[in-house]
C-alpha cells in the first residue's frame, strides 16, 4: 500500500478506474503514511481519519456500481486551515481560534468534493497566512521532511500542505499565495505550486488575509497534477465577482504542445546578487534546457522597480488590508498571538488611507508599465526562492524570504514554481515561470516542457 502514497492523480485515477486498487486502499496508504510520519513532521491540524474512510468507502461502492463521479473519485487531497469546512475547525493558524467550526463550506472545497474528492484534514499554516518562513510559534512550525536532522524553513504561509504533498502523506493539496505562500513552500519543499491569477478561483469561504492580492493554489507533485487541479478549482461563482472576470484557462490542449518558438526572459543580471549560487547554476542549466527545446531566452527589459522595491509594496499593502479585519486580536496583548506576525499586521495601522489609495493607483501603473515591458514575451523566468531552506535557528523574522516572489503578486501575475536541481547538502531548489494575469495555461505548458526532460519531480525526501 505504501506504493500508493508514491502515484501521481493521472495514475490514481487509472489505477481505480482499472480496479487495480481502490479508494480504499487509497486512503488507507495516505491515511497509514501520515500516521507514521505526523508526529515527527506536524503538517496537519486536524486529520479528518474516520470521514476519509467512509468516504472512501462510498467512493468505492459508488464506482463499483458505475456512478463514478469522474476521474478524481476516490482521490484523498489535504486542505490548508483557511478553508471553511462546514462543520471542522477552521483556525487561520491562530491558537485563540482552536475551537472555531465552519458554519460553511468553501466554494473551492464543494467544487472539489463534487468531483469526488476525499479531504485527508487540514494542514498548519503561518498564522493569519501571513508569513513566508513557514514557522508558527503557538500552533507549531512543520518540519521539512527534507532534513530530518535539522528542522528548516518548510516555506509559508501553506507550510503543512507543501510538507504534506512533499512527505506523501497526501497526493495533492490546497495552498493560498498573497506574497509567495504557494511558491516559497513549494520550492523549499521540492514539489510543485500554481500561483492563480486573481478571480481564476473562488476566494469565498478562504479566510482572507489581502482581498487585493490573495489567490488559491494546488500544491502537486507534477504540473500535470496542477493543471488536472485547476481545471476542477477555477471558474465563476456568483458569491465572488471576481471570477467573472477571466474566462476558463483550458490548460490541457496545449499542456504537451512544447516551448519552441516561445520567448522567454530570464531574470536580470542585476538582480542575480540576491540569489545564492547553487540556486543561480539550477536556474541557468533550467535555462539551458529550455533553449535547448526550442524556445528564445532574452533578458527582461530594463525599467520599472526592483523584486525587493516590488516586494516591499506588496508588504504595505498586505498590512493596510489585514490590520482592520485583524485589529481586536492583534491589539490584545493577552490574546496568545504569534509576535512576529502581530507586528507585520500591526505595521497597517499606521498606513493612512490616503497611503494605501496611493500604493494601489502605483501599482495600477506599474502592471500597465510591465504589461508593455514584456510585449511579445511568453513567460519571465526566474529562481522561486534566493536560497534553500535554511535552519530555523537562522531565521530572521524581520525579513521575507518572499523577495523573489512577491513581484509577481505586484504585478498581478499567476506563476508555477516546480523544481529544478538540489544542493549539494540534498535540499530541493525550483524555477519560479511567471505568465500574465489569466495566463496560466502557459506557465503550466512551460513547466511541463522542462519537467518532460527532467526528473526532479521524481525524487522524494528519504523518510
Amino acid at each position: 500500500m505504501s506504493e500508493l502514497t508514491d502515484l501521481s492523480l493521472r495514475d490514481l485515477s487509472a489505477g481505480i478506474a482499472a480496479h487495480r486498487f481502490s479508494p480504499v486502499d487509497v486512503v488507507e496508504a495516505h491515511l497509514s503514511r501520515i500516521a507514521a510520519l505526523e508526529p515527527r513532521l506536524h503538517a496537519f491540524v486536524h486529520v479528518h481519519a474516520a470521514e476519509a474512510k467512509l468516504a472512501a468507502e462510498a467512493a468505492d461502492k459508488a464506482i463499483r456500481s458505475g456512478h463514478g463521479l469522474g476521474p478524481l473519485h476516490g482521490i484523498p487531497i489535504a486542505l490548508k486551515d483557511l478553508v471553511e469546512f462546514k462543520g471542522h475547525v477552521t483556525t487561520r493558524g491562530c491558537a485563540v481560534n482552536r475551537d472555531r467550526v465552519s458554519t460553511h463550506t468553501a466554494t473551492l472545497a464543494q467544487k472539489l468534493l463534487g468531483q469526488g474528492m476525499i479531504v485527508l484534514g487540514k494542514t498548519h499554516t503561518v498564522e493569519f497566512a501571513y508569513g513566508a518562513w513557514g514557522t508558527n510559534e503557538h500552533m507549531g512550525t512543520p518540519w521539512n521532511p527534507w532534513d530530518m536532522k535539522t528542522q528548516r524553513t518548510p516555506g509559508g504561509s501553506s507550510s503543512g500542505s507543501a510538507v504534506a504533498v512533499a512527505a506523501r502523506m497526501a497526493p495533492c493539496a490546497i495552498g493560498t499565495d498573497t506574497g509567495g505562500s504557494v511558491r516559497v513552500p513549494a520550492s523549499w519543499c521540492g514539489i510543485t505550486g500554481l500561483k492563480t491569477s486573481v478571480g481564476r478561483i473562488s476566494t469565498y469561504g478562504v479566510l482572507p488575509l489581502s482581498p487585493t492580492l490573495d489567490t488559491p493554489g494546488p500544491f502537486a507533485r507534477s504540473v500535470e497534477d496542477c493543471a488536472i487541479l485547476l481545471e476542477v478549482l477555477e471558474g465563476h461563482d456568483p458569491n465572488d465577482a471576481l471570477t467573472a472576470t477571466l474566462p476558463p484557462s483550458n490548460p490541457m490542449p496545449t499542456l504537451k504542445r512544447g516551448v519552441k518558438g516561445l520567448k522567454l526572459a530570464r531574470l536580470p543580471d542585476a538582480e542575480r546578487s540576491e540569489f545564492d549560487s547553487e540556486v543561480l547554476e539550477a536556474f541557468d542549466r533550467s535555462l539551458k534546457a529550455l533553449e535547448a527545446l526550442g524556445a528564445e531566452i532574452v533578458e527582461l527589459p530594463p525599467g520599472g522597480r526592483s523584486l525587493r522595491e516590488s516586494g516591499d509594496l506588496v508588504g504595505r499593502i498586505i498590512s493596510a488590508e489585514s490590520y482592520p479585519n485583524l485589529a481586536d486580536l492583534v491589539d490584545s496583548d493577552t490574546l496568545p498571538l504569534d509576535q512576529a506576525v502581530r507586528a507585520r499586521v500591526r505595521a497597517g495601522a499606521s498606513i493612512s488611507s490616503r497611503q494605501y489609495r496611493d500604493v494601489l493607483a502605483a501599482r495600477e501603473i506599474a502592471k500597465a508599465e510591465f504589461s508593455a515591458r514584456i510585449a511579445g514575451i511568453d513567460a519571465v523566468l526566474t529562481p522561486s526562492t534566493m536560497t534553500a531552506a535554511i535552519p530555523l535557528s537562522s531565521v530572521d523574522q524581520t525579513q521575507t524570504p518572499a523577495v523573489s516572489t512577491r513581484w509577481a503578486n505586484y504585478l498581478d501575475l499567476c506563476g508555477l514554481s516546480l523544481p529544478n536541481g538540489f544542493t549539494k547538502g540534498g535540499l530541493p531548489l525550483s524555477l519560479m515561470i511567471s505568465c500574465r494575469a489569466g495566463d496560466e495555461a502557459m506557465a503550466l505548458r512551460i513547466g511541463w516542457a522542462l519537467e518532460s526532460v527532467t526528473d526532479w519531480q521524481t525524487k522524494a525526501p528519504a523518510l
